[in-house]
């Protein structure tokens, strides 16, 4: 079999007030958001908070988890199977519904997340590609390409983010 040389990943230089996916740590790093998050689905939020947290892993742009609180009541229902992650433990999945749209399959949660990520317990994360909108700090985040990792990228993080077709070996 020959083996195909791939090309260095070469990444984005952050300008002022930017962060690069890049200087993010492995095994990820969970930390306090204290600016608005909205989610939005069928023309309502279907969830508000300034208590998110945010998880950073290289690469990656941040996975935004609402608590499950913020959610408005009858926008989470239980959808089928499960998924796990080397560090966070195994996740469940969630439809997400609002204004009369359901999202089948479009959030997910760690009922019993790993050491290290017990503050993710109770909270939620959805796919921005599958919401109407997701914003934090008022600005409207683009969904990270792919549909498995479900990054959040705003005008604050430079990549180039893992994702699109081509980039899970990196």
């Amino acid at each position: 079999m020959r083996h195909v040389r791939r090309a260095p990943v070469k990444p984005i230089e952050p300008g002022p007030g930017q962060e690069s996916v890049w200087d993010y740590p492995r095994p990820p790093r969970v930390e306090p958001v204290s600016e608005r998050v909205v989610v939005r689905l069928g023309g309502v939020a279907v969830a508000e908070t300034r208590e998110a947290f945010r998880v950073l892993e290289t690469s990656h742009p941040p996975v935004y988890y609402l608590p499950r609180a913020a959610f408005v009541a009858g926008a989470l229902d239980p959808a089928p199977g499960r998924s796990l992650c080397e560090f966070k433990g195994q996740a469940s999945y969630l439809s997400v519904t609002g204004g009369g749209v359901t999202a089948e399959r479009s959030a997910w949660t760690y009922r019993e997340p790993w050491s290290g990520y017990e503050m993710l317990r109770d909270h939620i994360a959805v796919y921005p590609s599958a919401m109407e909108s997701c914003e934090v700090g008022g600005e409207v985040v683009q969904a990270q390409e792919g549909d498995f990792y479900g990054g959040w990228i705003t005008s604050k993080i430079v990549g180039p983010f893992k994702g699109a077709p081509g980039t899970l070996g990196w």
